[in-house]
């Protein structure tokens, strides 16, 4: 029992993290709360693998991002869907509606970003460091950096265009 208690533990402690993976993947609530069960498996399944040679977010990141990847892919072949999540911002308190919009257009701007664009930024609002985002990606220290960069540049240039 101690294995299943430790696993659940760790699962409580880092929720937030699979919470937020499977929010930027999709964006329907019941395709995140599909996701985000299937990241949880997906960490069950790997959990005896995890040799401690990273640090455990690090570990969960890389099997949230590749579970989530896998899982868009599939969904790309089904037909489109709309969220009415999306549609519906009211959330019946008062609110700057100025920046409700900027952030509802980041967002839009972020989902078009290409798959491993969209995990490199989620990283980057995560607060994580170069390094780490490298640990977790397999791209280099140097090759993360440009990413960024790059992704910035792309995400200011269309927030500008709007």
């Amino acid at each position: 029992m101690q294995k299943e208690e430790a696993f659940v533990q760790l699962i409580k402690q880092h929720q937030a993290l699979i919470f937020k993976v499977s929010a930027l993947y999709t964006d329907l609530k019941q395709d995140q709360n599909d996701l985000y069960q299937d990241i949880v498996y997906q960490l069950w399944k790997s959990f005896d693998s995890f040799r401690s040679e990273s640090k455990v977010s690090t570990w969960m990141y890389r099997v949230a991002l590749n579970t989530a990847i896998g899982q868009l892919n599939k969904r790309k072949r089904r037909p489109n869907e709309v969220s009415l999540e999306m549609v519906n911002l009211y959330k019946g308190e008062e609110y700057d509606t100025l920046q409700e919009e900027r952030i509802r257009l980041l967002h839009q701007q972020i989902q078009k970003l290409n798959i491993i664009e969209r995990g490199i930024i989620l990283l980057v609002l995560e607060g994580k460091k170069h390094e780490e985002i490298a640990e977790i990606t397999g791209f280099t220290t140097t090759n993360v950096g440009t990413r960024i960069s790059r992704i910035k540049e792309k995400l200011k240039t269309e927030m500008i265009n709007k």
